[in-house]
């Protein structure tokens, strides 16, 4: 259930509606509570600031609405048009983090609640038996409120002018990679530890397996690994998931296969088929490589012919670089899930610190092998890396980078000169990751 609550949230946050309609019903709330107050309260010194009639209250209250209305569809405008270039730019990927910024989100609740809330507030005015009812304190605070998205409508400005700047975008996505790493790898790890613990031989307890095959094509999205476990100990399995978040399911494939001596109840198949969500599209809740293909993205679409700016590619190499340093120094998780009575229950496809590192870096390499700066800056940053490698295994996936680099520059690079600069930096990682293997 924690699994599909997180899976919603974060479907929900990247909507444009969550945070306006939280906005609208705050707004409304607003408005019901201050007409009450007016109707229980001597309004003392808020009756200064207004000692106008009803008519004159209609007034302020319609241009205040109107103007909201009308700032609200600038700025959504705005929004669309930065959207557009932020897709063209950096690539459609990248939409969901402009589409999750809590700024334009409040931005443009802000505007249409306070169109709300004088609406509300406009309807209370009345006049009868040659009485009127003027609410002085709600227009006080819908004048306040008007004064207050200025200052909004100013900031939305300057952040729309600086979320679409390069080194903006790539900061903001390495922000969001950093956060799921942390989440993703809580532990650290200290040099020389084992990585994974040893696999424990169960064949010779369960006779007979069947596969569940999955319902529906689309992204895996997220697994109940913690209901998985429940499952798999009640009814004595062992389940063996064909998939990790991120991979692309087709339906009708292997999901999962479980492995038993007595074969388990439909409910029960039907409750393991729950634990897994399938969606239209990769998110980063239990995706660790997500946001470093959107790096990666933004690398690859500044090096197309049409852009050529080598020098955001090289920005989202250096971000690559620090994400690689923090993953070569954390516990990744066991593929193998034991229960308190230490058997063999749930078996898993994890990320690996080679897998990252080839997600990092494989594209730009490929589409970065004729620049000689960008293969320049790949080979120093993977030096970097190499100073954290705290394994064979992750030196070896730094050394096969850097070979396949230098490899590549040897048949993209015309220039001689080029081409010694290039095996400089390869013969510094190489040395790097021998120094790292001798304990330097």
């Amino acid at each position: 259930m924690k699994t599909r609550l997180v899976n919603v949230w974060e479907e929900v946050h990247a909507s444009f509606w969550f945070v306006p309609g939280v906005l609208v019903l705050l707004a409304t709330g607003l408005a019901i509570g201050m007409m009450r107050l007016d109707r229980a309260v001597d309004v003392g010194f808020f009756g200064v600031l207004y000692t106008g009639g009803a008519d004159g209250a209609r007034e302020i209250l319609s241009t205040i609405a109107g103007s909201m209305i009308t700032v609200a569809g600038v700025a959504f405008s705005i929004t669309i048009v930065a959207l557009t270039l932020a897709s063209s730019q950096y690539g459609p990927h990248l939409l969901r983090s402009f589409m999750r910024d809590t700024g334009n989100q409040v931005v443009l609740g802000t505007f249409v609640a306070t169109f709300i809330y004088c609406v509300l507030v406009l309807r209370s005015i009345h006049e009868s038996g040659g009485q009127e009812f003027v609410p002085r304190l709600s227009l006080f605070c819908a004048i306040a409120l008007a004064f207050f998205n200025v200052g909004i409508f100013i900031y939305f400005i300057h952040h729309v002018s600086t979320s679409i700047q390069a080194d903006h975008v790539i900061a903001s996505v390495y922000r969001d990679l950093f956060g799921q790493m942390k989440r993703a790898f809580p532990e650290a790890r200290a040099a020389g530890e084992e990585d994974e613990g040893r696999r424990r031989d169960e064949k010779d307890r369960y006779a007979l397996s069947e596969q569940i095959a999955a319902t529906e094509s689309g992204y895996l999205q997220a697994i109940d690994g913690g209901t998985l476990m429940k499952i798999a100990r009640e009814n004595d399995l062992v389940i063996h998931v064909g998939y990790r978040p991120g991979q692309y399911v087709v339906a009708g494939s292997a999901l999962v296969t479980v492995r038993y001596n007595e074969r388990p109840a439909e409910e029960t198949t039907r409750r393991i088929a729950r634990c897994f969500i399938v969606g239209r599209q990769r998110t980063p809740e239990q995706d660790p490589e997500h946001s470093i293909r959107q790096l990666v993205e933004v690398a690859i679409r500044a090096l197309s012919p049409g852009i050529n700016d080598p020098f955001t590619a090289m920005t989202s190499v250096d971000r690559l670089a620090s994400a690689l340093c923090f993953l070569a120094g954390r516990r990744f998780p066991t593929r193998y899930g034991y229960d308190e009575e230490g058997r063999l229950r749930v078996v898993a496809e994890q990320v690996t610190f080679a897998g990252m590192t080839n997600a990092a870096y494989d594209q730009i390499r490929q589409y970065g092998r004729h620049s000689v700066s960008v293969t320049i800056r790949l080979l120093e940053a993977l030096e970097r890396v190499a100073e954290q490698t705290v394994d064979a295994e992750q030196r070896q996936a730094v050394r096969r980078q850097a070979a396949m680099i230098e490899r590549a520059s040897r048949e993209a690079v015309p220039e001689e000169h080029d081409r010694r600069d290039v095996r400089q930096r390869y013969e510094a990682v190489f040395e790097e990751l021998m120094r790292r293997r001798d304990g330097g």
